[in-house]
């Protein structure tokens, strides 16, 4: 199977469409995650153990048909992490994902535009993802 097209996706137009039950939103962050907030509904996988984690991401994510990854910025891990998760499923030839993308200004830019946030300490986040 060819490699999956990634694509970015606003701010503006992944909050109109989060809500939506065939969404999952990664956040690929290390450590600053449990410090600066999340996402609400945002599953975690850390940068730095992304590849081990792989098998339960797209156990995690099954059903789901579009997955958003960011980072703090989206520069780096957001999109490297991206381009694993989709070399991994053409490899592997699994999952329903047909769309694989990545958040633009990442976490950073969510927050700084006043869009909502989370401080909870669950993993997974348990909040609404409205």
């Amino acid at each position: 199977m060819a490699g999956r097209s990634i694509t970015y996706i606003t701010g503006s137009q992944l909050l109109s469409l989060k809500s939506r039950p065939n969404i999952a939103i990664v956040d690929v962050r290390d450590d600053e995650r449990s410090s600066d907030g999340h996402i609400a509904g945002s599953l975690h996988v850390a940068s730095d153990n992304f590849l081990e984690k792989l098998p339960s991401l797209v156990e995690a994510t099954k059903g789901k048909d579009t997955l958003v990854f960011h980072c703090a910025l989206s520069q780096v891990r957001g999109p490297k992490c991206a381009r694993r998760f989709a070399d991994y499923l053409a490899d592997a030839d699994i999952g329903d994902v047909k769309n694989i993308m990545v958040l633009e200004r990442g976490y950073n830019g969510w927050e700084s535009s006043g869009r909502p946030v989370c401080r909870c300490k669950e993993v997974p986040c348990k909040a609404d993802h409205s």
